[in-house]
């Protein structure tokens, strides 16, 4: 378990009128002192994105207690908020530690303190690995990456060795697909990375990782059928390394992004039962989805077997569903013909690669009462603005917009500070959510 983060310097951040969306009189403010105040949503400047406390907590709940109910170890992933009080809460519930993208976010999540991180991702250049040589020196850190081909391994050595390494570094070999993203394209190529891994001085070989979220983009058949072939996959490469691994030391089979975890697990669950049979406890089965917590309105409400309204009733998010804990607010700016409407947000402010933002309710400002905004759709996103199409009622210049978003990972790149609202129906903040991009 991954110990607390250093979370303390949160408080003491300064706000100023160069933070998107803070009230005018929280300028000057430090983030504790703000909150102290007792904040208000409806304060807050358009365009802005907030967050739900209540339902942000449902989804860590529904996400942890599903995993531990499989025996399956979750790392979620950091990058899509790359918010380290965000990462906290997940570490509480339950998570094995933090999964990252790039050595710089690495770095970041190390400032803070944590001690847990798998990087789903090769370290090839010398600056990173002579960094990651220093912090080996802790020996609280656990610390995992991947590696696709030998050219990776031997960059790996060439820098470890320059930077005399205290310990070596764990690798899991990253399995790919032809035409997919990063690893390696064969088993035979993967066997001949696993081979050079295990013989390094300064490497150790720590087990099989991938993404199948790059595989499929929908829950057709064929695409469901492509995920669990590539999932089985990996086991078949895990099972075949195991004379190479040495004798200590945890074992990672990683996989599950926000929209197979169902996949990924019943593929799992046939390994553990043969792990269990054999007495095998090394082997760590970890997922690491990380859209879960804040869910969407769009892409991973329509793929997520965990969504409050999958069809999927009987199956993997039976006993809890994820909600979406994250909407935009834009402004009515504009009124320049019949039947559409400029908003104050636009690709700047908002999401837009896996779906526009979903027009939902209308009200006459912030701290107005909300009404449903029906038969509305966003035509289009310029950098500032959202083409609001209007097929059925009006909406007054100056009223506000809620919009559902699509694509967490999107979403809080845009945003340093983030309001998060105590819950659906109250309009009261209980924090600033604080990113690191």
């Amino acid at each position: 378990m991954a110990g607390r983060l250093r979370l303390g310097e949160l408080g003491d951040s300064r706000l100023s009128a160069r933070d998107k969306g803070i009230p005018a009189r929280a300028i000057g403010m430090t983030v504790a002192e703000f909150l102290a105040s007792e904040p208000r949503l409806s304060e807050f400047w358009t365009p802005i994105v907030a967050l739900d406390d209540e339902l942000i907590t449902n989804n860590v709940d529904v996400m942890a207690q599903w995993c531990a109910s499989r025996g399956l170890e979750l790392m979620p992933h950091g990058k899509t908020t790359m918010a380290p009080a965000l990462w906290q809460r997940q570490l509480d519930a339950g998570s094995l530690g933090i999964t990252l993208a790039t050595m710089g976010q690495v770095r970041t999540a190390r400032a803070f303190g944590l001690d847990s991180i798998m990087l789903a991702n090769s370290v090839v250049d010398e600056r990173s690995l002579r960094w990651l040589a220093a912090e080996l020196a802790d020996p609280a850190l656990r610390f995992v990456c991947w590696a696709d081909s030998v050219a990776t391994i031997e960059a790996m050595e060439r820098g470890l060795r320059g930077a005399g390494t205290p310990r070596p570094v764990d690798v899991c070999v990253e399995l790919g697909a032809p035409g997919g993203r990063t690893g390696a394209r064969t088993l035979a190529e993967a066997h001949d990375v696993a081979r050079r891994a295990a013989a390094s001085d300064v490497l150790r070989l720590a087990g099989v990782a991938g993404y199948e979220g790059a595989l499929a983009h929908d829950r057709s058949d064929a695409s469901l059928d492509a995920v669990r072939g590539y999932v089985e996959q990996q086991v078949e490469l895990h099972r075949d390394l195991g004379e190479l691994y040495d004798g200590d030391g945890d074992l990672y089979v990683t996989a599950g992004g926000s929209a197979y975890p169902d996949v990924v697990a019943d593929v799992f669950a046939g390994a553990m039962a043969a792990d269990s049979r054999t007495g095998d406890s090394r082997t760590r089965w970890t997922l690491r989805s990380g859209a879960y917590i804040t869910h969407d309105d769009g892409f991973y409400r329509q793929i997520s077997p965990f969504d409050e309204g999958s069809a999927r009733a009987a199956g993997p998010a039976a006993a809890g569903r994820l909600r979406s804990a994250m909407r935009g607010v834009a402004r009515v700016v504009s009124h320049p013909e019949r039947g559409l409407a400029l908003l104050d947000g636009g690709k700047r402010d908002f999401p837009f690669d896996e779906g526009l933002p979903i027009p939902r309710q209308v009200a006459a400002d912030l701290d107005g009462a909300w009404e449903p905004l029906a038969d509305a759709t966003i035509l289009a996103m310029n950098d500032q603005h959202s083409y609001l199409g209007l097929a059925g009622q009006d909406v007054a210049l100056g009223s506000v917009v809620s919009l559902g978003l699509s694509h967490p990972c999107t979403t809080f790149d845009k945003w340093r500070y983030l309001p998060v609202v105590a819950s659906q129906d109250s309009d009261r903040v209980v924090d600033l959510v604080q990113t690191f991009f």
